[in-house]
């Protein structure tokens, strides 16, 4: 115990001439181990084999010889080649900067990923983020497609069935001033003769001045349907000529009051 206190205690300045001298013990000690296991060789290569049964018989021998070296390895335990604390100090110092040299390099390796991986996160999260802007704005964009495309339809829709109805009134006129020409040719009043459209129309002096063309007739018995449909009666006078009252009733085109005689109105024809 005494004695390893003081070897302990050697000082730093003589460090350098005791690591030489172990190193210099420990190769003597690994020649010594090496020539031991020279002459054991040797003594294996020199030997005699115990049978002569041939080749085969010696083969089967040296590996029979092989195994049990190799089950005496198994079995011995490690022994250090030196047993001088000194030099297993030396040697475990060397073994810990070993060690340390490969650790730090595992560690700025690491170091080195992980900052690697930290960039990488903030590019994908600045790519992201921009990602987020662009699935915004196009989405503000659709949004706003889909309503004006909305309007454009309702608009569309409205401006078609504005230009429909401007067409359907051009026709009902169109044919309302066919019927009223047709009618007024080849249906006159007794007192006027049709000389071209009803707009022009010479007046012949005749005691039935009053009389209205049958094209009034159906344009007030229309109006009269159009505009109260629960009395659509129009009261006979004397402006209305008999045989044009005839006519409509007897072609099925309007029909008489069941309890007034004087009041007529157009069929129902649906």
């Amino acid at each position: 115990m005494e004695e390893e206190i003081q070897t302990s205690e050697v000082p730093a300045d003589t460090d350098m001439g005791c690591s030489e001298a172990m190193r210099a013990e420990l190769l003597d000690e690994c020649e010594e181990q090496f020539g031991l296991l020279q002459k054991l060789q040797n003594e294996i290569i020199l030997a005699d084999p115990d049978c002569s049964d041939g080749e085969s018989n010696e083969a089967m021998n040296r590996l029979n010889a092989i195994t049990t070296e190799l089950e005496q390895w198994q079995e011995m335990e490690p022994k250090l080649l030196s047993t001088n604390p000194e030099v297993l100090m030396a040697l475990g110092k060397d073994e810990l900067q070993r060690l340390n040299s490969q650790l730090q390099m595992v560690l700025s390796c690491s170091q080195a990923k992980r900052d690697s991986l930290k960039d990488l996160l903030q590019r994908e999260k600045k790519w992201l983020e921009e990602k987020k802007e662009v699935l915004s704005a196009v989405t503000e964009r659709v949004a706003a497609l889909r309503e004006e495309n909305e309007k454009l339809s309702e608009h569309s829709i409205l401006q078609d069935m504005k230009r429909k109805i401007t067409r359907v009134k051009d026709y009902h006129g169109n044919l309302m001033e066919t019927l009223s020409d047709m009618l007024v040719e080849h249906f006159p009043l007794p007192n006027q003769q049709a000389v071209g459209s009803k707009k022009k129309r010479v007046a012949v002096p005749n005691s039935g001045e009053n009389l209205i063309s049958l094209s009034e007739i159906l344009e007030q018995l229309t109006n009269k349907t159009l505009e109260t449909p629960h009395e659509p009666y129009v009261t006979v006078d004397d402006s209305f000529w008999p045989p044009y009252i005839e006519m409509l009733l007897r072609n099925g085109i309007a029909v008489r009051h069941p309890e007034d005689c004087n009041k007529m109105r157009l069929e129902n024809f649906h």
